[in-house]
């Protein structure tokens, strides 16, 4: 993928010959290379920090979060699925679900401060504070304020209730304008996704979740558990390879994760998978690099696979706001993200992060987490999303 390797020639220190090593040994095994410029240690040092935000939330991806739950296997799901109307059935009720939490937000909040009211400054500057308090961020916010004044004065707006439609158009167009499908496909293939993102993002489950329903959906999928750093991950990653019925392959803590990445896609070829999904270190050790072992990942990937990587997923905590915009905007000025998951929806009632994070960056988002069970991780439609985020 070309813009990632354009942006990592920012940061780029790789010793080839080392990678070289790695991925010339039979089985794929060789050692992770050590340190890096103080440029390459900076940008891992400011991951670190974000990664504090959410640290308190790690041990929830631990084995058996979503144990809860217990789902059925893919095939249970694939044979009992009620058929289409069940489908369209369940992804009225999810949604349900979403207009529910998010209705008390923003929608709600416009709908008690607009009424009848005279469009005045007084006015405005109520509604500035209710957007940014929304997580829409200060630039959708500013953006918004300017179209409502500039209309106001061309006696565009009868009165302060047409605002709310105003700001409906203005959404629809910001989170449309990028809106794009997940790259599952790829010829030659298989597709390979990397997943990235802090500890306690929901970034290990959101993996196993995306792989269960590719099973379902009737593709092949392996998942490399390339977290090498964390040995909860590679084993709630089993655990999902188990209930996904697919492969997972991983090597023992501590292992070099281009190594791992490199034996997945071997596997993958070997069994004519579809897709791959990549799993990496949330946070690393301080001497470590974290963005010179994303690289290597994907150059990795690249060598096996033409134009990989296809996806470069962030997994972003919803309810972390303004957190999450930090953590978004560091990750892609370094990787060059194709595509933001946004977790946790269901415990937020402002979901305005989606807006102010797509508003910032221009890359659009491609799943939504709404809840714990397998099937609350669904695609993201923009249309769906702006009726449940407005609805009062």
């Amino acid at each position: 993928m070309a813009l990632f390797w354009r942006k990592r020639k920012q940061v780029q220190t790789a010793d080839d010959a080392t990678e070289e090593a790695v991925v010339s040994e039979e089985g794929g095994d060789g050692e992770a290379p050590e340190g890096g410029d103080d440029a390459a240690c900076a940008v891992a040092e400011g991951l670190s920090a974000a990664a504090q935000v959410v640290d308190a939330e790690a041990e929830r991806e631990r084995v058996g979060e979503e144990a809860a739950t217990e789902p059925a296997s893919a095939a249970d799901l694939a044979e009992g699925g009620g058929g289409q109307a069940g489908g369209e059935e369940r992804r009225r009720g999810l949604f349900a679900r979403l207009r529910r939490a998010l209705g008390r937000g923003l929608g709600g909040k416009l709908a008690a401060l607009l009424g009848r009211r005279k469009i005045d400054e007084a006015l405005l500057e109520e509604l500035e504070t209710l957007l940014i308090s929304s997580d829409l961020g200060v630039d959708t916010t500013l953006d918004i304020l300017d179209t409502v004044r500039e209309r106001a004065s061309r006696n565009e707006l009868a009165d302060a209730s047409a605002i709310r439609e105003l700001i409906r158009d203005h959404l629809t167009t910001t989170l449309e304008g990028v809106e794009a499908p997940l790259t599952l496909a790829a010829e030659p293939g298989p597709a390979i996704l990397i997943v990235i993102g802090v500890n306690g993002s929901g970034k290990t489950t959101t993996i196993g979740k995306l792989a269960f329903r590719l099973v379902r959906d009737g593709k092949g999928v392996v998942i490399a558990a390339a977290d090498t750093y964390r040995a909860a991950a590679a084993e709630q990653l089993v655990v999902w390879g188990e209930r996904a019925e697919c492969t997972v392959v991983r090597k023992e803590a501590g292992a070099d994760p281009a190594a791992v990445v490199f034996d997945a896609l071997a596997q993958a070829k070997k069994e004519g998978a579809d897709v791959v999904i990549i799993d990496t270190a949330g946070r690393l050790h301080t001497e470590t690099n974290l963005m010179e072992e994303l690289a290597k990942i994907a150059r990795v990937a690249s060598r096996q696979v033409p134009d990989a990587p296809h996806e470069v997923l962030l997994v972003l905590d919803a309810t972390t706001g303004q957190n999450a915009v930090q953590q978004a905007e560091l990750f892609h000025r370094y990787t060059g993200l194709t595509g933001l998951v946004l977790t946790k929806l269901d415990g937020t009632a402002k979901g305005g992060i989606v807006v102010g994070i797509t508003h910032r960056l221009k890359v659009p988002v491609k799943l939504i987490g709404i809840g714990e069970g397998v099937e609350d991780l669904r695609d993201f439609d923009a249309g769906a999303f702006i009726d449940a985020l407005m609805s009062s």
